[in-house]
């Protein structure tokens, strides 16, 4: 029989491991031409470093050359921090990268480099563990998507959250945290309090006490929006923060950023602060008796407020000042005020110039001047001269 060579790549699926330190790994299925079938797996950063070394021994069909010639894919490069949601939705690139790569010409997806990168390993067979830190975690791909590697949009997993301090439960429907705990978020509801699971139990938490294991800070929360958008106040509150906004129920309000521990950043004409937002409705929506119940419930606590905070990590979470909400928010109120004011500007000043020529009667020739008696004697044929004696 000839030299290896592979004849199909699977992505299976991703698996996170706690040991040395927390990281992810793709698990391949790996058929070979002597009808073998084994699975291997590989970080994203070996992955993309073997990507990068194939583009430079075939620097033509890498595009490197021209571009028109690239028959390569394409790998995006890591992240300066791949977590576990960014390496779920890497899954469906990978997958269509491992179909195309093996479809390539035989002198490239046949190559030494390919088939020794895929080729198992040690690490494959007995993986790196210890029996001190909790078993790999896997996560499989669903059957219905490797039926097509480019519609893959990933499992469903739950996002494993950290407790930055001791929380005590205030009702039956909470959970009691201790500082370190990890838990895995079920639900996150934008009011702030979110429900999780924590071996066998379950229960709300504030958000506010739970920080991402994937990285320092939150890319799911939207970017301050200066605009605007049109809540009512549906409860009354007193602000406790000097950051936070007193209102009453019925008050019309403006949410310029909507954050995941529940406290958005409102605008009430020129002035920002903290509201909660379970006691805010978005303008013109209906009234659910589920709404109704929840404003009922308290607040949640506040980051800021939370005593004895410990972080695992270095950097803190992406935050805005107070006084940038509050000066950006001023700015986009005067720009606008500005542009309808040169708008409305711009419209008199059409109805000025416009308005004279409406009016104005149509512009007459000038009528000459009568010639003197003299100047028609002189210059005048003799008829002319007879009507003037």
């Amino acid at each position: 029989m000839g030299d290896a060579f592979i004849r199909h790549i699977e992505l299976l699926g991703y698996e996170k491991r706690f040991f040395p330190s927390q990281h992810y790994v793709y698990m391949f299925l790996v058929k070979w031409n002597d009808l073998s079938e084994k699975v291997v797996y590989r970080r994203f950063t070996e992955i993309y470093e073997f990507h990068k070394a194939l583009k430079e021994m075939f620097p033509i069909e890498s595009g490197d050359i021209n571009i028109e010639n690239r028959i390569i894919p394409h790998l995006p490069a890591p992240k300066w921090f791949d977590g576990q949601r960014s390496t779920e939705n890497r899954q469906g690139t990978l997958a269509e990268y491992c179909h195309t790569l093996v479809n390539l010409p035989h002198k490239i997806s046949r190559c030494l480099h390919v088939v020794t990168f895929f080729k198992v390993r040690h690490d494959d067979m007995n993986p790196v563990t210890d029996s001190q830190i909790k078993k790999p975690e896997v996560f499989l791909l669903p059957k219905d998507s490797k039926k097509n590697p480019t519609d893959i949009t990933g499992p469903i997993v739950l996002q494993t959250y950290r407790a930055i301090a001791d929380y005590e439960k205030g009702s039956t429907t909470e959970m009691a945290l201790h500082a370190g705990d990890m838990v895995d978020v079920v639900e996150k509801s934008e009011n702030g309090w979110w429900f999780c699971q924590l071996k066998n139990k379950r229960g709300w938490v504030p958000a506010a006490y739970l920080e991402p294991m994937d990285g320092p800070d939150e890319s799911e929360e939207q970017e301050p929006n200066y605009a605007g958008e049109a809540y009512t106040v549906q409860k009354s509150y007193t602000a406790v923060e000097e950051d936070e906004l007193t209102l009453k129920e019925g008050d019309t309000i403006e949410v310029i950023h909507k954050l995941l521990d529940g406290w958005w950043v409102i605008r009430k004409d020129e002035t920002t602060g903290y509201y909660p937002s379970m006691y805010l409705q978005k303008a013109g929506e209906v009234n659910t008796s589920a709404k109704s119940e929840l404003r009922n419930r308290g607040a949640p606590p506040r980051r800021s407020t939370i005593r004895n905070v410990k972080s695992i990590h270095k950097q803190g979470r992406k935050q805005i000042s107070q006084e940038t909400y509050r000066r950006n928010s001023k700015k986009y109120i005067q720009s606008q005020r500005k542009m309808r004011g040169n708008s409305q500007s711009k419209a008199n000043v059409i109805i000025e110039k416009n308005e004279p020529e409406d009016n104005k009667p149509k512009a007459q020739p000038a009528v000459p001047p009568r010639p003197s008696k003299d100047l028609i004697l002189n210059r005048c044929t003799e008829s002319t001269r007879r009507k003037i004696l």
